[in-house]
């Protein structure tokens, strides 16, 4: 009997789904669901300053924090994705690294900020990427953290789960990532929520914020570290 290895099954389905990835990803970034996390994260971390983004895939958002004025490091677990992040022109000036969420190899208190969108999920113990990213974060340094919301539909990468098979994909609700990072010892700064039309229609911010979450395709989330 085969013994299930979450890091090398990871970097084996997320080579596998590089290209595919990389041919939606700027659409995404510019005008889709994460256009406006950059913006975000800039009401919060001054530009300059050194930035993680963790779980980096093909380097678009490493891109787009580059344009805003950060120092980038990427890090992800995919090899094929970090040679298409490599390979784009517009990160000539960034780093990337190949290392998991929960050992990314970074020195201690080294990042001003860390970016995590849609990759917390994808680990095998969500807490140990948290702690990690205490780890590499300065004292009261931000982490934005965006996951997928209960809109999203189902996650065929976690589905088989519910029969006992090893997954690579953790889902997480809004609320369970926001009462992890509480207990992990960080503050939360603030939150965007991110819909589909349909939902864009209602008067969102009429309802309380558990059920703005229970409405989202993204929550994003911005955490202050104190240690």
């Amino acid at each position: 009997m085969s013994t299930f290895n979450w890091e090398m099954e990871s970097e084996k389905q997320w080579d596998s789904m590089a290209a595919s990835w990389n041919s939606r990803s700027r659409g995404m970034w510019e005008t889709g669901s994460r256009k406006d996390i950059v913006p975000f994260i800039k009401q919060y971390v001054p530009a300059g300053s050194l930035v993680c983004d963790l779980g980096c895939g093909d380097g678009t958002g490493s891109e787009k924090l580059a344009e805003a004025g950060y120092d980038v490091t990427g890090i992800d677990v995919s090899e094929e994705m970090l040679e298409r992040a490599r390979m784009n022109p517009r990160n000539e000036q960034s780093t990337f690294c190949k290392a998991t969420l929960s050992d990314c190899g970074s020195p201690d208190n080294f990042f001003d900020a860390v970016m995590a969108i849609n990759s917390i999920e994808w680990t095998d113990n969500p807490y140990l990427s948290l702690k990690e990213t205490s780890r590499i974060v300065k004292p009261n340094g931000f982490v934005c953290i965006g996951i997928l919301g209960p809109t999203a539909g189902p996650r065929t990468n976690s589905y088989r789960r519910l029969y006992g098979e090893e997954v690579i994909c953790n889902t997480i609700m809004p609320w369970e990532l926001e009462r992890l990072a509480h207990e992990t010892g960080w503050e939360k700064a603030g939150e965007l929520g991110v819909y589909k039309k349909a939902a864009e229609q209602l008067s969102l911010d009429s309802l309380p914020v558990e059920l703005q979450q229970a409405l989202s395709f993204m929550w994003v989330f911005m955490f202050q570290v104190t240690k």
